[in-house]
């Protein structure tokens, strides 16, 4: 356990010029006066850990230290190589890059260690495009991709509503999405962030202009925020509908999953026959429609009447295809 916290805390040393104890102690989630003794320790098995006394001191390393990854669990050192994922850095270019760092990194690792890359890519696998979708890599994403490493603003034309747009803009990171690539960007000069569609660039040029990242910028965040935003700006419609506990059970399987589960909570006690009447907002009636068919009988549509009336013909002709006689044969196709 102390073992793994003194090469955290070297490790932590070595990636930022100094930090003061009470950082370390957040960081390693132990008290200061642990940090203290800690880098004591450290001290005499000799690692050069400085202490900085006075109101704006801290511990760093002096004399361009590194340590090796000697350190490295079995389990640390596999996960570290399930954090590429292939065919995504291949998409952007970086596949050379990649294997590179891996070919260093297997390097300094110890003997036992050496086949974690092996160990690791037997396990685990991702398949990031959707099923029955072939993925497409936009032409543009490996110029987008080397942007965003350099931090370089970059012109950009892409297709918007039937036209094209330019906007010089901040490309801050990429995200893969159900095999579509997105870039998350700010426009330059105090623009807003948004989140563009790489396949939907016609044109980009990196300028030679460097951007200041903001160091306060979450990318998953923001991609979780910006995500669920567009979710929400699609339901502009609302339909109350009646659920079987079968139904319920599926709802997030057919609709929004964030939507579906306010609905329920929202929804009132079940009946006596186990059903709950849900409001629930949708994109549109034809989209309502296209989602609760999958719910068959455990769903019924009470409002709006329009879209009660297209189940009920649906009904209508299901019972004609599937209808059969009293004595089980199938009925004979009207003349």
């Amino acid at each position: 356990m102390r073992a793994a916290r003194l090469i955290k805390m070297v490790l932590l040393l070595q990636s930022r010029p100094s930090m003061t104890a009470a950082e370390l102690a957040r960081e390693l989630e132990v008290s200061e006066r642990t940090v203290t003794r800690d880098a004591q320790a450290l001290s005499e098995a000799g690692v050069p850990v400085y202490a900085d006394r006075g109101r704006a001191g801290g511990y760093r390393l002096i004399g361009g230290y590194r340590t090796r990854l000697t350190g490295l669990a079995r389990s640390e050192a596999e996960a570290l190589f399930l954090s590429g994922v292939p065919g995504a850095l291949r998409e952007m270019g970086l596949e050379d890059a990649a294997s590179a760092a891996r070919l260093k990194v297997s390097a300094a690792l110890l003997p036992s260690l050496r086949d974690a890359p092996d160990s690791a890519a037997q396990r685990f696998h991702l398949d990031a495009p959707a099923w029955f979708r072939e993925p497409e890599t936009p032409a543009l994403l490996p110029a987008v991709a080397r942007a965003v490493w350099d931090d370089r603003r970059v012109t950009a034309r892409y297709r918007r509503e039937g036209r094209e747009v330019e906007r010089v803009l901040e490309p801050y990171g990429l995200v893969l999405k159900a095999g579509v690539w997105y870039l998350c960007a700010r426009v330059a000069d105090g623009g807003a962030s948004r989140t563009y569609r790489i396949d939907r660039f016609t044109a980009v040029e990196a300028l030679e202009e460097r951007f200041a990242r903001d160091p306060d910028f979450d990318l998953p965040g923001h991609w979780a925020e910006q995500s669920e935003r567009f979710a929400r700006s699609l339901l502009r419609a609302e339909i109350v509908v009646r659920l079987s506990p079968e139904g319920v059970r599926m709802l997030r399987y057919a609709v929004d999953p964030v939507s579906g589960r306010e609905a329920l909570s929202a929804a009132g006690d079940p009946d006596a026959s186990g059903w709950v009447t849900v409001a629930l907002p949708v994109e549109s009636q034809e989209v309502a429609h296209g989602q609760l068919t999958a719910l068959g009988p455990e769903a019924e549509v009470l409002a709006p009447e329009s879209l009660r009336e297209r189940f009920a013909g649906d009904a209508a002709r299901l019972a004609a295809l599937y209808g059969r006689t009293a004595g089980g044969g199938r009925r004979e196709a009207a003349r």
